[in-house]
């Protein structure tokens, strides 16, 4: 047992000497050496080098050594010279999500500038603020909640295009607990935000409400790599992978972008070739390519669920109200909600399948639009239930109709 107590000390002592070393070797660049003047000193400390350590290095410089956050950054394309080659030999992988593209590449390049937003910058100009509230503290704050809500593209991709899959495979705990915390770390930083933008003085509010910001999402990042990303990994087909790297680009990206198009080393998935035959209805005949465009030419969002609450079809018109991916085909409308509205959707499916109810509407305001959601029982000729349709619709231009129009414009 002292023999791996010694061990391990020997090894934290390294780690603590090659830092000292590499923090040398960044404010020498920084007093203005070239990069092939530090090289050599470079591979002396390199050892195996983890991307942690880098981050630990760069916090380091910024808290004991006092260099401002955007002299760091700037260093960051001079060490990035450096260290790149070492850090990709180290980490070269022949697996799939270490390759660019792949969506596992894309959620951890994301996360990296979402920790280096929150614990570095946003950690730094917290701490400046506690000095002096000034106008242009606050206004850093500011500035840096507005860049970390573009987490939420992050976490919508991965509550529409990972999640359903995953629920696939009967592992629902996990996703809809992490889709609460996902939605408590969005209401953070808009209250933090605010809080800001309407400040009264008190600092111990502002401080308590930005380090929450900073602790829940750090959070978030360590869960998904160390429990969400290995167990998605797991568990999912190529195939999957494929579709999800494929839609992601409909939803955005977070802080960053892929970096590149992850194609796997066999024939492209491609989807199944639409039929050239014929639907015949009570009312007339369609192709199915007929059919399909009508649909996604309607002046609304429809969407179809089938009498055990599975998403079978919607719209996909030019401008959609409410985001969809086909990801949510298959997918149970109940696991496409966040839950804290599942009841609703609960209770309306209960009273439209026990025939209490035919219809429910709901009207809200949506960013620049006023939107009006109708739900439809679908029933058959024998009353039988078979499914809800969900009509969504803009009505604002429907408001402003004013008089009448009887020509053509």
């Amino acid at each position: 047992m002292s023999e791996i107590i010694n061990n391990r000390e020997k090894v934290i002592e390294n780690k603590t000497e090659r830092q000292e070393m590499l923090k040398k070797i960044i404010k020498d660049l920084h007093n203005g050496k070239s990069v092939d003047e530090v090289k050599a000193q470079f591979e002396d400390a390199v050892g195996n080098i983890t991307v942690a350590e880098i981050s630990q290095l760069e916090q380091a410089l910024m808290e004991e050594e006092g260099i401002p956050v955007s002299e760091v950054q700037r260093l960051c394309s001079v060490h990035t010279a450096i260290f790149k080659g070492s850090i990709e030999d180290i980490h070269r992988s022949e697996t799939p999500e270490d390759q660019p593209g792949h969506p596992i590449h894309t959620f951890k390049l994301e996360n990296k500038e979402i920790d280096l937003l929150v614990n570095f910058k946003m950690q730094l100009h917290l701490e400046r603020f506690e000095k002096e509230d000034s106008e242009e503290n606050i206004n850093k704050l500011v500035e840096d909640l507005n860049l970390l809500y573009d987490v939420d593209k992050h976490y919508t991709r991965k509550e529409n295009l990972l999640f359903p899959y995953l629920e696939k495979y009967g592992i629902m705990g996990p996703t809809q607990v992490m889709w609460g915390v996902d939605d408590g770390i969005r209401a953070a930083i808009k209250g933090a935000k605010e809080k800001l933008t309407n400040y009264n003085g008190d600092k111990k509010a502002i401080s308590s409400a930005v380090y929450f910001v900073i602790k829940e999402t750090s959070e978030m990042v360590y869960k998904e790599e160390n429990i969400l990303f290995p167990m998605a990994l797991q568990t999912l087909t190529e195939d999957e992978w494929v579709k999800i790297a494929h839609d992601g680009e409909d939803i955005g990206y977070c802080l960053t972008s892929p970096a590149g198009v992850w194609k796997p080393e066999r024939k492209e998935v491609k989807g199944a070739a639409m039929s050239d035959g014929f639907i015949k209805m009570e009312t007339g005949l369609l192709s199915l390519k007929q059919l399909e465009l009508m649909l996604n030419h309607l002046p609304v969002d429809i969407t179809f669920i089938d009498q055990d609450d599975v998403v079978r079809y919607f719209s996909h018109g030019k401008e959609r109200i409410f985001h969809r991916t086909k990801a949510v085909i298959g997918r149970t409308v109940q696991n496409c909600h966040p839950p804290k509205s599942v009841h609703v959707v609960e209770d309306l499916l209960r009273e439209f399948k026990a025939g209490i109810k035919d219809v429910e509407d709901f009207y809200i305001k949506f960013r620049d639009k006023y939107v009006y959601i109708r739900y439809f029982a679908v029933r058959d000729e024998d009353g039988e239930y078979i499914g809800t349709l969900e009509f969504t619709q803009n009505i604002d231009p429907i408001q402003a109709i004013e008089g009448e129009k009887r020509i053509l414009s």
